[in-house]
């Protein structure tokens, strides 16, 4: 029986490994051409996630593969690899049995999936190095990352670099897998943790729609609001809590801390979008909570001697529902400077991020 270790950063890849050990043994030898049975094997190393670049992960898959008695191994990890600029897929020493899958650039969307195809594409590639150093006939396939979407949107390609212990990579084009490595940095970053790992900036925030409930002069700016009105403070607010965040614990990517520019631009970007997207999940999360409290504790009677309307629908309550969330995110601006700078990296950032986060804010003190 081979055996396969995936070897994982923690946090998102963690996840994907333990979740690719549960579905991919049974269907391996299938899809290898191979009738023996196979075995995955999960080691979470937190020492792997501190590597750099991909020789420094490939070694440290070739010391855990000698270590555990492995036939191959294969590491998962959130680490954005690339290679003259363009987004790198996977790094596979052939000849040494072992591999390195980037998840970001495999995109944000279907992760498990796509990772499914490149661990067998790394296995499939191994495997037929050992068959042709045999002198066994093999024919290399591609499992679905060739497909007619795929190369219209972030072509990948197969190359053989010949460089250190890399037989063979994978990598996408620079512009469109580009797009496709920031979705996945935003997808492994999780940004709708932020809504439960900022507890100072979301107390904050459910006091003043507390208090916004209790007042009646805030229920009559809101209801004199239009919808576009509405729509702009609400992006406002989600705006400033972005900028706030940012600002106040240091979270953008500067010169010393990436000298390469267009991977410090992508940080930044990745940043700013986990942000966006973690300070969305919270409005929408805190409007859910301020609509049901409002729509049973707030009576209709009342509302309508309050803003002077006999037509109170569910419409009515949404609007101040709107209005005592958007007042609620930016007091969660103010109270996120209660938060640590550990804190926010946690809830903002994958382990790896944020350790590596961790290890720069040091270093500048």
């Amino acid at each position: 029986m081979p055996r396969v270790g995936v070897l994982c950063d923690p946090d998102f890849p963690e996840y994907v490994a333990k979740r690719l050990a549960e579905s991919v043994p049974g269907r391996l030898g299938e899809q290898l051409g191979d009738d023996r049975e196979w075995s995955l094997e999960v080691v979470c190393d937190p020492v792997a996630a501190g590597r750099s670049n991909a020789q420094e992960i490939l070694q440290a898959a070739r010391d855990q593969r000698q270590r555990n008695g492995w036939d191959y191994a294969v590491c998962l990890t959130d680490l954005p690899l690339r290679f003259e600029g363009s987004p790198v897929l996977a790094d596979i020493g052939v000849d040494e049995g072992i591999g390195v899958v980037s998840l970001p650039a495999l995109g944000g969307v279907q992760p498990l999936r796509r990772a499914q195809q490149m661990v067998v594409q790394v296995l499939d590639e191994i495997l037929g190095a050992t068959e042709q150093s045999q002198q066994r006939p093999y024919t290399q396939r591609r499992r679905g990352l060739h497909s007619t979407l795929t190369e219209l949107l972030a072509p990948i390609r197969r190359e053989n670099p010949d460089r250190d212990e890399i037989g063979i990579r994978y990598r996408a084009t620079r512009k469109r897998g580009r797009v496709r490595l920031l979705s996945g940095m935003v997808r492994s970053n999780s940004p709708w943790r932020l809504v439960l790992g900022m507890s100072s900036a979301l107390a904050a925030a459910l006091a003043t729609s507390a208090f916004g409930l209790s007042s009646s002069t805030i229920w009559q700016i809101s209801y004199q609001l239009d919808v576009g009105r509405q729509v702009v403070a609400a992006l406002a607010s989600i705006a400033l809590l972005v900028f706030w965040l940012i600002t106040a614990h240091q979270l953008w990517e500067k010169p010393h801390q990436a000298h390469d520019r267009e991977l410090r631009v992508l940080y930044n970007t990745s940043t700013v979008l986990t942000l966006a997207l973690g300070v969305g999940c919270l409005y929408v999360a805190l409007f859910a909570i301020n609509f049901v409290v409002a729509y049973f504790l707030v009576p209709s009677s009342l509302l309508a001697s309050s803003v002077q309307s006999s037509a109170i629908t569910i419409g009515t309550y949404a609007t101040l529902a709107w209005g005592f969330t958007t007042m609620g995110v930016v007091a969660g601006a103010l109270g996120s400077s209660l938060e640590s700078d550990q804190a926010v990296r946690q809830a903002a950032y994958g382990y790896r991020e944020s350790q590596r986060r961790a290890a720069h804010q040091e270093a500048a003190e």
